[in-house]
């Protein structure tokens, strides 16, 4: 009897998760005719170098996960440090200055924030306080994905 319960309830899960991805899958498909996220227009090359900073974010936070996972601190620290303000060098001044204040604000304190994750990952060597802290600094990620869009220059295709 508890194997046909777990059966149901288990059924039952993946049909309402099978129809909430579907829903939100169609919200998707209506919203990005109307997308009211700030356009930033850039060059070919500036948007490439925006969303390799992004992939290399998202890089770095799969390696930081995971070596918090494993309670290996050190190996946390340097995922963080390498997400820090160095980082921050690397975007030539050119693209700088086309870039929204409040853009370059959020993505400054970001990278200022993994510099503090990763100097408290050495002195505390508290997987759950970086957890947290890691939370804390992906809401501003989450922020900035929904507050602006990238395009390429002359062109009408968001991203």
């Amino acid at each position: 009897m508890k194997l046909r319960t777990f059966l149901y309830v288990s059924a039952l899960c993946l049909s309402l998760g099978s129809a909430q991805a579907q829903e939100q899958h169609a919200h998707h498909e209506q919203g990005s005719a109307s997308d009211s996220r700030a356009v930033l227009e850039l060059t070919p090359a500036e948007r490439a170098l925006i969303l390799e900073e992004m992939r290399m974010f998202l890089a770095g936070v799969q390696q930081m996960t995971g070596a918090l996972g494993r309670q290996d601190m050190p190996a946390a620290a340097e995922s963080a440090r390498s997400m820090g303000r160095k980082m921050v060098h690397e975007v030539p001044p050119a693209l700088r200055a086309k870039l929204p204040q409040d853009f370059r604000q959020l993505g400054f304190s970001v990278h200022s924030e993994f510099d503090q994750i990763a100097l408290d990952a050495d002195s505390l060597k508290d997987a759950s306080h970086s957890l947290n802290q890691l939370s804390v600094t992906l809401q501003k990620c989450v922020a900035c994905h929904a507050t602006y869009q990238i395009r390429i220059s002359g062109s009408d295709n968001g991203h």
